[in-house]
């Protein structure tokens, strides 16, 4: 695992997180009180010049991707407006995703390129399958599709179809997308699957999803990042199963952790906390801009060494090996199951018919 908890601060301290400066210390601190812990990599995965400082203009560079689709959930606010940016200004047609077709028209008309806007509500099942219809009757193979919206720290326990929200939000409304649009994906000469994920996935149960009460209740008390972390080990596991249903097609499956951002994603904390984070976050070493943030996405989506990389946890540009369940390769299987089981009247695909490029 690449980063620890620090040993100053209990446990429960750090899954009750009553602040966002103590969530996002358990989330940057490295190894103990004085040294930081090695960076473990896995073997055989191209290792980048970027890292924590690097944005996404400097990590795509020099690339032109005029012959590239790309759709992006989350494209009206914080990292997904700054990957649509980015990737638009390098040449790609970006297909930008938002709750409501008047967030995603408006993001995607404030910038320059080539983009198109879509609606689709995470927490919506039919919303999110529709997304899909339309993106699909444009019969465009899509060459990466970054699942990058989400929702963090909400202040009560809500459900949605008897499914806690963070969960839903955060994987399933992406599980159907991701389903729906598989093969268009697939169609690409090369597509990409790119899931953002967090390193809150520490702050999930040790024994990993809880499949029986997914409706919240293995929480004795309701935590908001506990259930926010929960999500977040789905999201890891997701694109681990994802990856291994791709063997043997071009496309690739890979999830990533942005870093301690100051974005609309800390829209619930507290009023006191976001004061704070908005007005001290720059003096925070933990925290990332949203330049610095949207690159490791961008990387991963876009990154010509990364051709064949599938199936890994990305941080700060570079693979990193995960703990805590998020390479728990059986635990990933049953995750796909159970989800297709919740999902299962809005997952088939719509592009069967689209022809790579």
């Amino acid at each position: 695992m690449s980063k620890a908890i620090p040993s100053g601060l209990s446990r429960r301290q750090i899954l009750t997180g009553t602040t966002a400066v103590v969530a996002a210390t358990s989330l940057s601190a490295c190894g103990d009180d004085e040294e930081e812990a090695p960076v473990v990599r896995p073997q055989g995965v191209p290792i980048s010049p970027f890292g924590a400082e690097s944005t996404a203009d400097e990590v795509t560079n020099g690339f032109d991707l005029s012959s590239k689709t790309a759709v992006i959930t989350g494209c009206n606010s914080g990292l997904g407006y700054e990957t649509m940016r980015v990737l638009a200004a390098r040449g790609a047609h970006v297909f930008g995703v938002s709750r409501n077709l008047e967030k995603a028209t408006e993001a995607c008309n404030s910038i320059e390129g080539n983009t198109t806007p879509f609606a689709g509500d995470l927490a919506n099942f039919e919303t999110m399958a529709e997304c899909a219809d339309a993106i699909g009757a444009t019969g465009t193979p899509i060459d990466m599709l970054i699942l990058n919206a989400g929702v963090m720290a909400l202040p009560e326990l809500q459900l949605v179809n008897g499914v806690e929200r963070h969960f839903v939000i955060n994987h399933l409304g992406h599980f159907i997308l991701a389903n729906r649009l598989m093969e268009q994906v697939k169609a690409a000469p090369q597509g990409r699957f790119v899931t953002v994920g967090s390193q809150g996935y520490l702050w999930a149960p040790d024994d990993g999803i809880q499949f029986d009460q997914l409706d919240g209740s293995w929480m004795a008390e309701y935590v908001p990042n506990d259930a926010y972390g929960h999500s977040k080990l789905a999201n890891g596991l997701f694109s681990l199963e994802l990856a291994r249903r791709l063997e043997g097609a071009t496309a690739t499956s890979n999830v990533i952790h942005p870093g301690v951002i100051n974005t609309n994603l800390g829209r619930h904390y507290p009023l006191h906390i976001r004061i704070f984070a908005g007005l001290f976050s720059w003096a925070l070493p933990f925290f990332k801009s949203v330049e610095a943030g949207a690159a490791t996405e961008t990387y991963v989506a876009t990154a010509p060494a990364l051709s064949e990389t599938s199936g890994y946890y990305f941080e700060d540009c570079n693979p990193v090996i995960a703990g805590h369940n998020m390479e728990n390769a059986a635990m990933a299987e049953k995750l796909w199951a159970v989800s297709e089981s919740l999902t299962q009247d809005y997952i088939g695909s719509v592009g069967e018919s689209v022809e790579g490029g």
